[in-house]
């Protein structure tokens, strides 16, 4: 069985990232957030143009990806800045559920100068007790981690997917947690997903929610030619989205799937779980990190260079024109499987030694670059 050098947090999970989180709950708090950010070092600020006269699901959501982010194991400790108290201590007792330190703050009736005092002394607090933590040895099985592929082109499909399956396949077999997405980019591959499901439930499951993605587009009489597949995607030979899915869902690998989750929802069973995403890259991988996984595997043909602030991401990329021309943003080159270098169970292990280096704090050209894309999934128009 594989290791690496996590972090151990109070409810037994396993990070491979030990930041202070610094979250506002609504976007008047942004600039509290990010001046706190800015005042102490080791703290992350997440701003978003959300959270204000939000409702129903929507509202829900916005919650459920604040708190997720707090709840990652990448996560120390955290933050939560509002600009009333009521919300924002509902974030902080979500969070606190973990067991991990967190304050709640509010702006109102103190203003900003005076938030961000008492925000940066709390903050500074906790990187002192998180700083004094140490990595200790953990075997694979203690992995959540996530994929999703952006900026496709016919290497992808061919050759860094088909990567990522084979690393998947691994990780499911020493009993860790992998969690695939992207839902309307399954669109012609969904009947194969739906038969790889382990029941006829979570099938039924799967079905409905790629089935309601469906009914919302046909809804709004959109034509996605131009999204999926995107204008990148058509540069790259994918003609259509069909092409593109199929080329997709190589990363899934080849077990069955054990769990089919909405929107930030962590998962329960290990092994191989489908979540309901969009397709963007920001807003899938911001899913991925509030459902807690903890390092991303993300595939680019064409060159997308989307990070997260506290899931490392992983870009791994098959074409050598993309790689020797963006070659700050890749972490693998695998395109010598395309030039019969070398074999897909080598491309395998070259990507989970990666994963594993990573896995133990060897930072991603994501974090070097300061690639932090957080962007929150929006369901619906606010009151």
């Amino acid at each position: 069985m594989s290791t690496f050098m996590g972090y151990e947090r109070e409810n037994g999970r396993v990070g491979t990232r030990n930041h202070v989180l610094i979250i506002p709950l609504d976007d008047l708090s942004n600039s509290v957030t990010q001046a706190v950010e800015n005042n102490i070092y080791g703290t992350r600020a997440i701003p978003h143009p959300y959270g204000r006269l939000q409702f129903g699901r929507d509202l829900d959501l916005t919650f459920k990806t604040l708190a997720g982010m707090g709840r990652n194991p990448n996560i120390a400790s955290a933050v939560v800045v509002g600009i009333e108290d009521q919300w924002t201590q509902e974030i902080a007792d979500k969070i606190a559920e973990t067991g991990k330190s967190v304050e709640a703050i509010s702006i109102e009736g103190s203003g900003d100068l005076k938030t961000i005092e008492k925000a940066s002394r709390a903050a500074r607090s906790m990187v002192k007790e998180a700083s004094g933590k140490n990595r200790k040895e953990f075997d694979v099985s203690n992995l959540v981690v996530s994929t999703k592929c952006g900026e496709s082109d016919t290497t992808s499909g061919l050759a860094s997917n088909p990567t990522v399956g084979v690393v998947f396949d691994r990780l499911v077999d020493e009993g860790a947690t992998v969690i695939f997405g992207e839902t309307s980019e399954l669109t012609g591959a969904e009947s194969y997903v739906a038969r790889n499901c382990s029941t006829p439930e979570l099938k039924a499951k799967f079905q409905k929610i790629f089935d309601d993605y469906q009914t919302d587009i046909i809804k709004e009489k959109a034509d996605l030619l131009g999204s999926q597949p995107t204008k990148g995607n058509i540069k790259g030979g994918l003609s259509t989205i069909e092409e593109k899915a199929f080329g997709n869902i190589q990363k899934m690998g080849t077990k069955p799937i054990k769990g089919v989750l909405e929107y930030a929802e962590e998962p329960v069973v290990k092994g191989l779980n489908y979540m309901n995403t969009s397709s963007a890259a920001a807003e899938a991988v911001t899913l991925f990190s509030a459902a807690g996984a903890v390092v991303h595997l993300f595939t680019t043909g064409q060159g997308n260079i989307v990070g997260n602030p506290i899931e490392p991401v992983i870009k791994i990329t098959a074409n050598p024109k993309t790689y020797n021309s963006m070659k700050e943003h890749f972490d693998l080159d695998v395109s010598g499987l395309l030039n019969f270098e070398y074999d897909l169970k080598e491309a395998g292990n070259r990507l989970y030694n990666t994963m594993l280096k990573t896995a133990s704090g060897t930072l991603t050209a994501n974090e070097i670059l300061k690639h932090y894309e957080f962007a929150i999934t929006k369901l619906y128009i606010s009151a």
